[in-house]
C-alpha cells in the first residue's frame, strides 16, 4: 500500500494551474504515488444538468421539458462556450489549448447526435423518453469530467509529468459493466509508481451511479478506487481546512482546525448538511480501511484533518454547525399504544424523498425534522390526513444547531449547551441527546440558528482552548 487516492472538487478544479507545481507535482524528485479523481471545472456540471442552489435550467432540464429543440441545443451551445473558457484559463500552450478545443468538440457534437437521434426515436410511439432520462442524465454528467481530467492530463504532460488519461465515463465503450469492472479494467497495467492517473469524477456502470447517488457521484468513484486498488490514504482536497465551525459566521480566528476525527463525525456531519464525504463512499472507505484525509488544496504543506475508524483519546467537542429545519408534527389521541403509526408516516415521508434529520416522539405525538422544502411537505401533509382523518398535522420552520464529537461522555453538553443559548438572549424549543455521545442537538426559532452556533462553539470551543492554555 504505497499510493493514495486523491479527490479534487469543481471550484478547486478552476485553479488548477495554481496547484500544478504545489499540489500535482509537489516533490518534482518524485512526483508519483499518487492517483488524482477530478470533478468537472467549477459550474459547468450546473449547465449541463440543473444548477445545484437554483435549480435553473441546463442541458438536461432543457431536453426533459423542450417544447422544441432550440432550448437544449442553446444550452448544451452555451455547455461548449464555458468548457472552452474554463481550459483556456489554466492552460496557457496554444498546441494544448487547440488539443482540448478538439476534444470539447467532439464529445459536445457526439452528445448533440445522440439527443436529437434520441428525440427521432422516440418519435415512434413505441418507445418513451421518460424510460431513457436517467441514461442521458448520465451520458451529459460524465462530460464535464472527462473534459477538465482531459485537461489536467495536458497540463501536466507539458510540465514534465508521466500524467496518463483513465477515462471512466463510458465515451463509446460497449457492454453493461459494474463499477468494480469499469475501474479494475481501466486501471489495469497502470502503474502509480510510474505515472500519474488523472481519472474522471463520473464512471459509467450498470448500476448507475446517479439512480442513488445524483451529483455526489464523484465522492463514490474516489472511494471505490481507493479501496479496490488498497490505497494507503484516501485524501480530499477542498479550498478550506474542516474547521471547529463556518469562520464566516464564528470568525476565523475563533474557529480551530480539527487535525483528527472518525467516521462517526464525518456521518454525523453529512446528516446536518455539512459533508466531508457522502455517507455511502465513508462506508466504503471505513469497511476497507483506508483512512480519509481533507486538506486545503492551497496549503499543500498542512496536514490537514485524518477522518478513521479510531476512537477519540479523551472526551472533547469538535464541531458545532447547525441548518434549517421544518418540523413536521403529527398529533393523534388514538396513537397512544397503537402500532402503525409511525410506520406509516415514514412511508409518506419516503414515498416524497424527504431527507429526515431527526425526530422525537412521545405518547401521541411524533416530530420529524426534516431537510425540504415547505412544498414538498405541504404534499406530506395532504397524504398524512388522509390516512389519519382526525390527526392535528403542523409544520413549522426551524432551526437545529448541533454540538458533534468522537466522544461527549462527562462533558454535559446538553446543559451546558441549553445554558449558553439561554445566558445568549434565547430559547430552545428542544433538545435530545443520544446514548452514543456523537451529538446533541438543539431547536430553535430558525432566525435564532445563527446567533445559537455562535454561542454554542463560543461556550464549547473558545473558552473550552482558553482553560486549556491557562492550565498548560
Amino acid at each position: 500500500m504505497t499510493h493514495t487516492v486523491e479527490k479534487i472538487g469543481g471550484t478547486t478544479m478552476s485553479r488548477v494551474n495554481e496547484l500544478r507545481d504545489t499540489l500535482f507535482i509537489g516533490d518534482k524528485e518524485n512526483p508519483y504515488g499518487r492517483i488524482f479523481v477530478v470533478s468537472a471545472f467549477g459550474g459547468i456540471t450546473n449547465l449541463l444538468l440543473e444548477h445545484k442552489k437554483t435549480g435553473k435550467q441546463g442541458v438536461y432540464a432543457a431536453f426533459a421539458d423542450a417544447d422544441s429543440d432550440q432550448g437544449w441545443h442553446d444550452a448544451l451551445h452555451a455547455v461548449s462556450e464555458a468548457m472552452v473558457e474554463a481550459h483556456e484559463a489554466v492552460l496557457d500552450h496554444p498546441g494544448d489549448r487547440d488539443q482540448a478545443r478538439v476534444f470539447v468538440r467532439e464529445r459536445i457534437d457526439g452528445a448533440r447526435n445522440c439527443l436529437i437521434d434520441l428525440q427521432r426515436l422516440c418519435a415512434y410511439g413505441h418507445f418513451r423518453l421518460s424510460e431513457h432520462m436517467l441514461q442521458i442524465r448520465e451520458l451529459l454528467s460524465g462530460l464535464g469530467e472527462a473534459h477538465s481530467a482531459f485537461v489536467t492530463t495536458l497540463l501536466l504532460q507539458r510540465a514534465g509529468v508521466n500524467a496518463r488519461l483513465v477515462d471512466l465515463s463510458g465515451w463509446r465503450d460497449e457492454g453493461n459493466v459494474t463499477l468494480d469492472e469499469r475501474i479494475l479494467t481501466a486501471m489495469e497495467g497502470i502503474d502509480p509508481a510510474t505515472e500519474m492517473p488523472i481519472v474522471t469524477g463520473y464512471a459509467q456502470c450498470a448500476e448507475g451511479l446517479m439512480r442513488e447517488f445524483d451529483r455526489g457521484y464523484s465522492e463514490v468513484t474516489f472511494s471505490k478506487l481507493a479501496a479496490l486498488t488498497g490505497a494507503r490514504e484516501a485524501i480530499i482536497h477542498k479550498e478550506f481546512h474542516l474547521s471547529s465551525a463556518d469562520p464566516n459566521l464564528v470568525g476565523q480566528d475563533a474557529v480551530r482546525k480539527l487535525g483528527r476525527t472518525n467516521y462517526d463525525v464525518a456521518d454525523q456531519l453529512s446528516n446536518l448538511g455539512m459533508e466531508a464525504i457522502h455517507p455511502k463512499a465513508a462506508k466504503t472507505l471505513r469497511q476497507a480501511e483506508v483512512p480519509l484525509r481533507v486538506t486545503n488544496a492551497f496549503e499543500p504543506e498542512d496536514p490537514g484533518t485524518l477522518i478513521d475508524d479510531q476512537p477519540a483519546d479523551a472526551a472533547e467537542v469538535e464541531i458545532v454547525t447547525g441548518l434549517e429545519v421544518v418540523a413536521l408534527e403529527v398529533f393523534e389521541q388514538d396513537m397512544v399504544g397503537v402500532k402503525g403509526y409511525d410506520a406509516a408516516i415514514l412511508d409518506v415521508l419516503t414515498r416524497h424523498e424527504v431527507r429526515i434529520v431527526s425526530k422525537v416522539s412521545n405518547a401521541n405525538t411524533i416530530t420529524h425534522y426534516v431537510d425540504t422544502s415547505l412544498k414538498t411537505l405541504r404534499r406530506v401533509e395532504r397524504d398524512i390526513k388522509k390516512l389519519y382523518p382526525s390527526a392535528d398535522v403542523m409544520l413549522r420552520t426551524l432551526g437545529m444547531a448541533a454540538v458533534v464529537g468522537r466522544d461527549l461522555r462527562g462533558l454535559s453538553v446538553l446543559q451546558r449547551g441549553l445554558q449558553a443559548i439561554a445566558d445568549a438572549g434565547m430559547a430552545s424549543v428542544g433538545a435530545s441527546q443520544g446514548p452514543r455521545n456523537v451529538d446533541v442537538q438543539f431547536i430553535m426559532e430558525r432566525d435564532d440558528l445563527a446567533p445559537a452556533i455562535k454561542a454554542l462553539h463560543k461556550a464549547f470551543i473558545e473558552e473550552d482552548s482558553k482553560q486549556i492554555s491557562l492550565a498548560a
